[in-house]
């Protein structure tokens, strides 16, 4: 989690002190306000604790299980929670390819700014299931570059929306982001199987998509906005 300090300077935090916005010290030094105190994963799961259903049905996990999983909505976000599958697709890398992975694909929904696909090895992204008459992620304003918050274990990544994958599957997301929340990233025997919680802020987007610093800036903008406004 990256903290964005504030910076004043001595012009300007005179005239604040002068207008006495900013305390002073014995030696009348102006101090800086404090720093915003970072969203915490508490913060964000005490907001989604109640499913408002926005799916017209609920999802399976994998092809085998049952439906289990709906897509919820609140204010500003969507959100479900599910299990997370590892997806490696993208392009060609040491542990994404044809030989560690079996399902493996050289294509993303969504490709860089230089329109090669993304890379599932090094870019946190989340995939989205496919438009289908259970729920239209494009209708709910969620787009490829659109900023999601992941939550494991009491931490949170900020990745992007990076890809679609099938029309009745949810909970997946790349290699990269499986590995930062410390699950295990192999796409042949890793993911895990409960326990990890997707928000997607509406109307967001990443420029460049590929850019996990403007990610985590935006992500964790928009987070501290759903906790105060929900």
């Amino acid at each position: 989690m990256h903290l964005r300090k504030r910076t004043l300077t001595a012009a300007s935090g005179a005239a604040l002190l002068a207008a006495g916005l900013l305390p002073a010290t014995a030696s009348g030094t102006p101090q800086p306000p404090p720093l915003e105190a970072p969203v915490g994963a508490a913060d964000l799961l005490a907001k989604v604790t109640i499913c408002a259903q926005i799916s017209n049905g609920r999802y399976r996990t994998d092809e085998r299980a049952a439906a289990t999983v709906p897509v919820c909505g609140k204010h500003g976000a969507v959100f479900w929670k599910a299990d997370m599958d590892i997806d490696c697709d993208g392009q060609r890398t040491d542990m994404c390819n044809e030989n560690t992975d079996p399902w493996f694909q050289a294509e993303t929904a969504f490709h860089q700014s230089d329109g090669r696909p993304l890379r599932s090895e090094t870019l946190p992204y989340v995939v989205v299931p496919g438009v289908s008459a259970t729920w239209d992620y494009k209708a709910a304003d969620i787009t490829g570059g659109s900023v999601a918050a992941v939550i494991h274990d009491d931490q949170i990544l900020y990745a992007v929306v990076g890809d679609v994958g099938p029309g009745n599957v949810i909970g997946e997301a790349s290699y990269a982001a499986a590995e930062a929340l410390g699950i295990d990233p192999d796409p042949a025997t890793g993911g895990t199987g409960s326990g990890v919680t997707y928000i997607l802020f509406r109307n967001s987007q990443v420029t460049p998509i590929e850019s996990h610093e403007a990610a985590v800036s935006l992500g964790e903008r928009l987070a501290r906005e759903f906790v105060q406004d929900n």
